[in-house]
């Protein structure tokens, strides 16, 4: 009975390994070279057609190089780049037509074939330990080079054609140049994405670009695009449960950005992005670490981000918007987050990304307000930057067991409930917190360990029912609160210890509200 066992297990794990090979489309069979002695594109082509007439398989890519155009995916096709293989992405951008539905900088468009494609494709991946290089510098030199009022090339003129009657966002300027730069990787509206292992560089465009997609899980993959225009990293678009995790990026934008359509494109499209979870990232060069927006009219909500370290980007966590966007970020998590070298600021919320004049609320006020951030050590120029419109605040915001070392601390404008506890920064000049119209105000604990001569821990201007408590300022500290503005009121100072301060409060004149101090005994 166990010999009869035995071989039944055999000819299982026979079988078993017949139905992989069966199932593996190696590219070296349809005529591809890895030699990049010729271009391979429609030997791909036909490895994936005849993979999906069986109902799917993986494309092979043995170690060697690859000259290629573009590759469109079908449902349940999984792409495998070897250990040692390369694909070269041609830069002829004739390779790169006819052109297909794609979205750029959330307007959607008919434009260039992204360099991986696929549409209402279901169960697909790109895997494996090899090198995707899309040779962008062509496309990069081409838009750099273009100036207004020269002839339109042949492919702006393709480009009209195909737009005539699209959605233009507020600024049209670069939909109306016509000549929009490929993503290297754009599933459209596809379900069951993975992204896994590989290594890119030299993206045209934004490298790693889902849009309204459903479970895409971007793991371990390395991009490397420094130094070049509008190459972020892994930009996930009005997406619907997206992991990241495990990856390395170095890019000349944004690292990894989360957006979901531009103004009225965006709003009309209407697919917010959320259910995402970043974590175990590393970035390196880069305009911000994690961005949420500018585009963002659709929603970003239900975000978590986690164990990342960010070094020598400009921007830690940056979420931005601006009056005609719409939509709302809300429900965000930042937790676990280490910074250094950060060339302007750990941590940003800016509203008014774009100078706009003040107007009322409607279906073009964006809004900021449920987002937490904890744990997080910093070295950077700008602690925090906070600024919401007149007519719709930042809120709900709130700062716990930070560390940081700043040339300056966090500025706080047109924001309401927005709380510290065990905050704790050492700037080289200005106070830790800076608030101006600013309505419940929450200071628990926050600290400097090297106060400067005459500079305020806290300074509020024009700020309503604030509450600081928990404070036990060091030796050296003048001021600890700093109070200016007529609208200042409402102000609470309890439990604090302030035997080391010399002045502990500093009102102006025009505050007639008297403040007790209630020290801690």
């Amino acid at each position: 009975m166990i010999r009869i066992f035995f071989w039944a297990a055999i000819a299982l794990c026979s079988l078993s390994a017949n139905a992989i090979a069966q199932e593996t489309y190696n590219v070296l069979k349809y005529g591809a070279k890895n030699d990049s002695s010729k271009i391979a594109t429609q030997a791909i082509k036909k490895a994936i057609e005849s993979a999906a007439k069986a109902g799917g398989g993986t494309i092979y890519f043995p170690a060697g190089k690859y000259l290629t155009g573009p590759i469109h995916l079908k449902s349940n096709i999984t792409i495998f780049i070897d250990a040692g293989a390369e694909l070269h992405f041609s830069d002829n951008f004739d390779e790169y037509l006819p052109m297909v539905k794609s979205r750029y900088e959330g307007v959607d468009v008919t434009s260039f074939s992204p360099l991986f494609y696929a549409y209402k494709a279901e169960n697909i991946a790109i895997k494996g330990r090899g090198i995707i290089d899309g040779h962008g510098k062509k496309w990069w030199d081409f838009v750099e080079g273009y100036k207004e009022g020269q002839p339109r090339s042949k492919w702006q003129k393709i480009f009209d054609e195909n737009n005539k009657n699209i959605l233009l966002p507020d600024e049209a300027k670069q939909m109306k140049r016509g000549f929009l730069r490929p993503p290297f990787i754009q599933p459209m509206y596809c379900k069951n994405v993975q992204i896994e292992g590989i290594s890119i560089r030299n993206s045209p465009f934004w490298t790693v670009n889902p849009e309204f997609c459903e479970n895409v899980t971007v793991n371990g993959v390395t991009i490397n695009n420094p130094h070049s225009p509008n190459t972020d990293g892994i930009n996930p678009e009005s997406c619907n449960n997206v992991h990241i995790s495990n990856c390395h990026i170095s890019v000349g934008d944004d690292c990894i950005t989360i957006k979901s359509g531009k103004d009225k494109p965006g709003r009309a499209m209407n697919t917010p992005a959320q259910n995402y979870t970043i974590t175990n990232c590393t970035m390196l060069s880069g305009h911000g670490g994690v961005v949420i927006g500018s585009e963002m009219s659709g929603g970003v909500k239900k975000i978590a981000i986690s164990n990342c370290i960010f070094d020598g980007t400009d921007r830690g966590i940056r979420i931005k918007t601006a009056r005609g966007r719409g939509g709302v970020v809300e429900d965000i998590r930042v937790d676990n987050i280490i910074m250094k070298n950060i060339r302007e600021q750990a941590i940003v919320l800016d509203m008014q990304y774009a100078k706009t004049e003040v107007e009322p609320v409607s279906e073009r006020t964006p809004a900021f307000r449920n987002i937490h951030f904890s744990n997080i050590t910093a070295q950077t120029n700008e602690a925090g930057y906070l600024n919401g419109l007149d007519e719709m605040p930042i809120e709900n915001i709130t700062f716990n067991d930070i560390n940081m070392e700043a040339k300056t601390g966090f500025v706080i404008k047109q924001s309401r409930k927005i709380e510290f506890h065990n905050v704790e920064v050492s700037t080289q000049m200005g106070p830790v917190i800076k608030a101006e119209n600013v309505s419940y105000l929450i200071a628990n604990g926050v600290k400097a360990f090297k106060p400067l001569a005459g500079t305020p821990i806290l300074d509020f201007t024009n700020v309503k029912d604030a509450f600081v408590y928990n404070a036990f300022p060091v030796i050296g500290t003048d001021v600890y609160l700093k109070l200016k503005g007529e609208k200042t009121s409402g102000i609470t100072l309890n439990g604090n210890n302030f035997r080391n301060v010399k002045t502990p409060l500093d009102k102006d004149k025009a505050i007639a509200e008297n403040i007790s101090l209630n020290q801690a005994k």
